[in-house]
């Protein structure tokens, strides 16, 4: 059995929602289990500065149905540097904690590795709205970015079908489509454009033509979903679209507006088992482990190997969206 008594709980990199699902209940499991909770405010640069407080069941009522993390997040330079991990290390040992919980993306769960490998325990689990993380099949926060973008794409529809525009919604995923991809099914767009595909986007054949096609079946409205991080941006599809189709073309970018609202009933559900797991694999003496969901099963993995893995989107799941946008 661990030796555990103490657990910190921080939330790093970019918000999601589902987060404070999370943190409510790495705090409350623990509490549970007989362990005292710290809450560590600002993520790596929080614990550096020892921005940590103890937290009890009270301090996470309320949080549940709440989007962003009342942790609060933040970028830490400091964090890069052996110096900076050091800090935090001594910072860890000032209050006496045992473990830490680290809640978000691959960059998160890359810091915690290097806290590891000064001596802390860490657990991971995997919170962003991208849902690229290699060693789990979903991240918190995943489906809520997706209901939010679909209902953005659902009200940009309307004002489209009303002037028979070209709509070209840019959404977010540096280096993965996964939000453009799925959005891009359930909005039936004509076209979508992904990060992944870098180096082979053919704006004629690729943009233009589905959408001229559409129009000669008789459509009066027209979308193209981009993620950040493709190659063709959404400004400059707006205006390929304008010039080759005589088409009146608007681009939306969403931005941060596609972290914030209520977590889902599914992300609030998954952080809510997998803050449970946490700690559970903790009590039972888990060392430097992962939570994630592979084929359907909660899982925890050891935090080396799962920053190795890689996943990438599903070939199917392009070829089927190729197939509904004719």
């Amino acid at each position: 059995m661990s030796q555990v008594r103490k657990i910190g709980v921080l939330t790093s990199g970019g918000d999601a929602p589902g987060m404070n699902a999370a943190i409510r209940s790495v705090v409350r499991a623990g509490l549970y289990y007989g362990f005292r909770v710290y809450g560590i405010r600002k993520g790596y640069e929080g614990l550096i500065n020892g921005d940590v407080e103890e937290l009890n069941a009270r301090s996470v009522g309320d949080i549940l149905h709440k989007g962003g993390t009342i942790l609060q997040t933040a970028r830490s330079p400091r964090f890069t540097t052996e110096e900076g991990q050091k800090k935090a290390v001594s910072m860890a040992n000032v209050f006496d904690l045992d473990a830490v919980v680290v809640i978000g993306g691959d960059g998160s769960h890359r810091g915690a590795r290097d806290l590891s490998r000064h001596g802390v325990n860490v657990i991971g689990i995997p919170g962003t709205i991208d849902n690229d993380i290699g060693s789990t099949d979903y991240t918190i926060g995943f489906d809520t970015a997706l209901n939010t973008v679909q209902d953005a794409l659902d009200k940009i529809r309307d004002t489209a079908y009303s002037h028979e525009r070209c709509s070209i919604l840019e959404v977010m995923g540096r280096h993965a489509g996964y939000i453009a991809l799925n959005v891009g099914i359930s909005g039936g767009a004509e076209a979508v454009i992904l990060p992944e595909i870098a180096g082979s986007l053919d704006i004629d054949k690729d943009v233009i033509k589905p959408i001229i096609e559409a129009r000669n079946r008789g459509k009066k409205h027209y979308i193209v979903i981009v993620a950040e991080g493709a190659e063709g941006k959404a400004i400059e599809i707006e205006r390929a679209v304008t010039e080759k189709t005589g088409l009146e073309a608007r681009a939306t970018i969403l931005g941060h507006i596609q972290r914030g609202g209520s977590p889902t009933v599914h992300d609030r559900v998954t952080a809510s088992v997998m803050g449970v797991k946490a700690v559970e694999v903790l009590m039972n003496g888990g060392k430097n482990r992962v939570i994630a969901i592979k084929n359907g099963k909660l899982v925890d993995i050891d935090i080396d190997e799962a920053l190795e893995m890689k996943k990438s989107l599903d070939e199917e799941m392009i070829k089927i969206c190729k197939i509904l946008s004719l």
